[in-house]
């Protein structure tokens, strides 16, 4: 089968992309933005929170390895998806936890992945819906950030570890890396 493309805002591009990094079957994950109104954004934009854009992965699969479920179930347990426009101390709209489907079946996978994970959050899931829109690729120093400069970032050395160990324990036949 063919590769699939699935895109994810879940707070911080940085720590989304870190994780799914890690996932067996992705191919690849590509930091950027998508939601918003300005074209061809520049980081700084975004993270002024007045272009309407997420922080997003675009996620590259191979669909016989991974599922779009699968997907979605690493994508709901390893952020926040019951806080509003936030991920820990990132706030605003650009932050927001949102699922962007590529087509009818996606969409239909996101409303169901969002009944199947509410139960394991004590507070409503408010991850969005919402309709596909243009893609814009952050800049080159942002992609694949964790394996470079992350490593010596703090924010990223407080965040990022405990997302790729709750990846690495829900999802031990997932994960790339051991727990």
């Amino acid at each position: 089968m063919a590769d699939q493309v699935a895109t994810f805002a879940g707070g911080c591009f940085w720590c989304t992309e870190a994780v799914f990094n890690d996932v067996i079957g992705v191919s690849k994950v590509d930091s950027g933005y998508i939601g918003g109104m300005v074209p061809n954004p520049t980081y700084e934009q975004v993270c002024g929170g007045d272009t309407g854009h997420a922080e997003a992965i675009r996620i590259t699969y191979d669909a016989d390895v991974l599922s779009y479920d699968d997907l979605l179930d690493i994508f709901f347990a390893t952020h926040d998806p019951t806080t509003l426009n936030r991920q820990g101390n990132d706030v605003g709209t650009q932050y927001r936890s949102a699922i962007f489907p590529h087509d009818e079946a996606q969409k239909a996978a996101a409303e169901a992945a969002i009944a199947r994970n509410q139960s394991g959050w004590p507070d409503p899931i408010v991850t969005a819906i919402e309709p596909l829109s243009d893609w814009y690729p952050a800049e080159d120093y942002h992609q694949a950030y964790w394996e470079g400069e992350g490593q010596r970032n703090p924010y990223c050395l407080a965040v990022i570890p405990p997302k790729l160990q709750k990846l690495r324990k829900s999802f031990a036949a997932r994960a790339k890396a051991q727990a």
